[in-house]
C-alpha cells in the first residue's frame, strides 16, 4: 500500500482528495502548513508527497527546496492554480517531478500519481528491522526471528505505521484513520481489536506494542519478553 503525504491548505479540499486516494487503495497523511509537512516527511518514508504551492508562512516551493536539500528522493507532485510558465519551470527546477493545475479532475490526479508511482523504487532498502522483527514492504512480508508471520489487510497497516515512527507516540485516531475509509462506521474498540492481534502475532520474540493511556500506542524496539 503506498503512503502518501497530501500538503494542502484548503482543509476541505484536502479532506475530499484525501478520501479519494484512500478509495484508490492509498495510505493518506495530510498536511495544512508547510512546517508540518517538512516534519512529518522527515518522520515517514512516503511514496509521494503532493504539494500545493500557496501554503501559509512557508510556500510550497520552499518545502520542496527543503526536501531535497534534505535527501528526500520520494516523487513530488505540485498542485497549484498558478499556470504561469515561470512558476512550473521553477517548481521543475526545484525538484518538482510532476505539475497538476487546479482545478483538476479526480481522475488526472489519481493517473498522474500511478506514473509516478511506476517509476523505479527510490528507497534502496524497503527492508525494516526492529529488533527481530523484520518487514519487506516491497513484498508485503513479515517475519519474526526469521518466522513468517501471517497479517491480514488492517493489522499490516496498523503495523506499518508503528513500524515507521518505532519509539514514537501513534494517536488511536491517526491509527482509524489509515485503517477505515472516509465514510466507514467504526466500533470505538476496533484498533485496540488490532493492537490485541499484532501482539498475539508477533510473540513474546517480536517487539513490544505498549499502550500509552490517552495518548495511543508507541512500538518499542525490545522484546515483549525483556519489556
Amino acid at each position: 500500500m503506498a503512503r502518501i503525504l497530501l500538503v494542502e491548505d484548503d482543509h476541505a479540499l484536502a479532506r475530499g482528495l484525501a478520501a479519494i486516494l484512500r478509495g484508490e487503495g492509498y495510505s493518506v497523511d495530510s498536511a495544512h502548513d508547510g512546517k508540518s509537512a517538512l516534519a512529518m516527511a522527515r518522520d515517514e518514508p512516503y511514496a509521494v508527497v503532493t504539494l500545493d504551492i500557496n501554503l501559509p508562512g512557508m510556500s510550497g516551493f520552499d518545502v520542496l527546496k527543503t526536501l531535497r536539500a534534505r535527501g528526500c528522493r520520494a516523487p513530488v507532485l505540485l498542485l497549484t492554480a498558478r499556470d504561469s510558465v515561470g512558476d512550473r519551470v521553477k517548481g521543475l527546477d526545484f525538484g518538482a517531478d510532476d505539475y497538476l493545475l487546479k482545478p483538476f479532475e479526480p481522475p488526472e490526479l489519481t493517473a498522474r500519481l500511478r506514473a509516478l508511482l511506476r517509476r523505479p523504487a527510490v528507497d534502496p532498502s524497503p527492508i525494516i528491522q526492529v529488533g527481530n522483527l523484520e518487514i519487506d514492504r516491497s513484498r508485503c512480508e513479515i517475519r519474526v526471528a526469521g518466522e513468517p508471520v501471517e497479517l491480514r489487510r488492517r493489522e499490516w497497516v496498523v503495523l506499518e505505521r508503528l513500524v515507521v515512527r518505532v519509539g514514537k507516540v501513534v494517536s488511536k485516531e491517526r491509527l482509524s484513520a489509515e485503517v477505515f475509509g472516509f465514510d466507514e462506521a467504526v466500533a470505538p474498540n476496533a484498533i485496540e481489536v488490532y493492537i490485541a492481534r499484532l501482539r498475539r502475532k508477533l510473540g513474546p520474540q517480536g517487539p513490544t506494542i505498549r499502550t500509552m493511556r490517552g495518548l495511543g500506542y508507541v512500538m518499542e524496539d525490545v522484546a515483549a519478553g525483556e519489556a
